[in-house]
C-alpha cells in the first residue's frame, strides 16, 4: 500500500501536489455553503424558489462573460494570476453573503442592493478558478496520466466537500454569518498558498503578442476554439447532464425539505456520500476508464445519472435515496475527470485556457438553466417532474457520446483520447 502511494506521488510533479493541497482547502470552504445557498435564500432572505432561480440566471449571466473573458486572459496573462483574482475575490464574496444575513439586510432594498453588488462579483471571480487550474493541470501532466490527474483533484476536492455539508448543516442552523466567515477564510488561504508556492506555468514562447497575433490555427483567438466542430458537439453535449447535476445544490435540498418532509441535516449527509464515494472509489474508476474511449465512457457515465437523477422522481424512502445518490455518483465519477481530459487532448497547447474556458461555459449555462427551468417546475407543476426531465435529458446526451465516438473513429487525429 505505502508503495503505490509513494508510485503515485513520484508519478506527478511537486506543483501538481501543491494544487492538491490548497484545493483541499478551498474545496471545504465550498462544501460549507454550495449545498445551502438556496435554503439561505429562501429561509433566511425569503426569495421564493423562482426568484432564486432568477438570482442563478443573473449569476450565469455574469458568469458567461466571465469565463469568455478568462479563457484568452489565461493564455496571455497566465495561470497564476486568475488563480489568485478567482480566490481573493471569492473571499470577498463570501464576506459579503456573510453580511446579508445580519438583521439591517434581512428585508427590503437593502437586501436587494446588496445582493445587487453580490451576485454579480460572484459570477465575475467564482467561475475564472477552474478553467486556470485545468490548464495548469495540463501544462503540469502528461497526456496519459492526465485523466488521473483530473481525478485526484476531483479526490480532494470532494474529501473537503465530505467534510463541508455535514459540518454547514449544523454550522448553517446556528449561524449564517460563521458559516461564510468560514468558506471566506478557506479561499483567502488558498490564495495565499498560491501566491506564495505555485509557480506561473504558460508554456514558454507563448507571449501575450503570439497567442492574439499567430498566425497558426491553433492560436486565433476565441474564433478558433468556437470553429472547433469536435469540441462544440462535445460541450453542447455535456450541457445537457450539466443542466441535470445543476439540480443537486439548488432544487434538490428545497424538493426534499418541502415535498419530503426531509430535513437539511439529511441532505447534507446525502452530499456526504457522494464526496465519500468519489475519495473512495474516484481513482480507481479513472484508472478504469483510461482503459477505454473518452466517448464511451461519457456515455456510460450519462447512463449512471439517467438512473440515478431519474429515481428521485419515484422513491420516498431514505434508504432508496441513498441509493438513488450512489447511483448517479458512479456517473459523476466516470464523466467528470474524462470531460476534463477530453478536452485538455483536443486543445491545441497555447490555448488550453481558452478551450477551457468556453468548456466552463458549458457549466455555467448549465448551472443558470437548470435551477432556472427548475425552480419554475417546481412552483408550477410539482418537484418530481423535474427528475422525470432529468432522466431524459441524460439519455439524449448517452445517445450523443455515443454518435460523437462513432464519428472520431473515422479521425485518427483525435480518436485515441476520444
Amino acid at each position: 500500500m505505502l508503495g503505490r502511494v509513494k508510485t503515485t506521488w513520484d508519478e506527478y510533479p511537486q506543483q501538481f501536489w501543491t494544487l492538491f493541497g490548497g484545493t483541499l482547502v478551498n474545496s471545504v470552504g465550498s462544501g460549507l455553503t454550495m449545498p445551502f445557498l438556496s435554503l439561505y435564500l429562501t429561509s433566511r432572505l425569503n426569495f421564493s424558489m423562482t426568484e432564486v432561480g432568477v438570482l442563478y440566471a443573473l449569476y450565469a449571466a455574469v458568469s458567461m462573460i466571465s469565463e469568455v473573458a478568462a479563457g484568452p486572459l489565461i493564455d496571455r496573462l497566465g495561470r497564476k494570476p486568475i488563480m489568485l483574482f478567482s480566490l481573493f475575490g471569492g473571499a470577498l464574496t463570501n464576506l459579503g453573503l456573510g453580511v446579508a444575513s445580519l438583521s439591517p439586510f434581512a428585508g427590503g432594498m437593502a437586501r436587494l442592493a446588496l445582493l445587487a453588488v453580490l451576485i454579480p462579483f460572484a459570477g465575475l471571480t467564482n467561475t475564472a478558478l477552474v478553467p486556470a487550474t485545468n490548464a495548469m493541470v495540463a501544462d503540469l501532466v502528461d497526456r496519459d496520466r492526465r485523466a488521473q490527474a483530473y481525478g485526484l483533484l476531483r479526490v480532494v476536492q470532494n474529501l473537503g466537500i465530505a467534510i463541508g455539508p455535514a459540518v454547514g448543516g449544523f454550522t448553517a442552523a446556528r449561524s449564517y454569518l460563521a458559516l461564510f466567515a468560514i468558506a471566506a477564510l478557506a479561499s483567502a488561504l488558498y490564495g495565499l498558498i498560491a501566491l506564495l508556492r505555485l509557480r506561473e506555468t504558460k508554456p514558454q514562447g507563448t507571449s501575450a503578442a503570439q497567442v492574439a497575433d499567430s498566425d497558426a490555427p491553433s492560436a486565433q483567438g476565441l474564433g478558433s476554439v468556437l470553429r472547433d466542430r469536435v469540441f462544440l458537439l462535445f460541450g453542447s453535449l455535456c450541457l445537457l447532464w450539466q443542466s441535470v447535476y445543476s439540480q443537486m445544490n439548488t432544487t434538490l435540498p428545497v424538493y426534499l425539505d418541502k415535498s419530503l418532509g426531509i430535513s437539511p441535516q439529511w441532505y447534507g449527509l446525502l452530499m456526504s456520500l457522494n464526496a465519500t464515494m468519489v475519495v473512495l472509489l474516484q481513482f480507481p474508476i479513472t484508472r478504469f476508464t483510461d482503459r477505454y474511449s473518452r466517448a464511451t465512457m461519457m456515455a456510460l457515465g450519462m447512463a449512471f445519472f439517467a438512473v440515478g437523477f431519474g429515481s428521485f422522481g419515484f422513491v420516498r424512502a431514505l434508504p432508496l435515496l441513498f441509493l438513488a445518490q450512489a447511483v448517479w455518483t458512479m456517473g459523476e465519477m466516470i464523466a467528470m475527470p474524462v470531460s476534463q481530459a477530453f478536452v485538455a487532448d483536443i486543445a491545441p497547447e497555447t490555448m488550453r485556457g481558452s478551450y477551457m474556458g468556453v468548456f466552463g461555459l458549458t457549466w455555467v449555462i448549465g448551472y443558470g438553466l437548470g435551477p432556472l427551468l427548475g425552480g419554475g417546475v417546481m412552483d408550477l407543476a410539482g418537484g418530481q417532474y423535474i427528475w422525470y426531465a432529468a432522466f431524459i435529458l441524460d439519455m439524449l446526451a448517452l445517445a450523443g457520446f455515443l454518435a460523437l465516438g462513432r464519428h472520431l473513429k473515422q479521425r485518427p487525429s483525435v480518436s485515441s483520447s476520444a
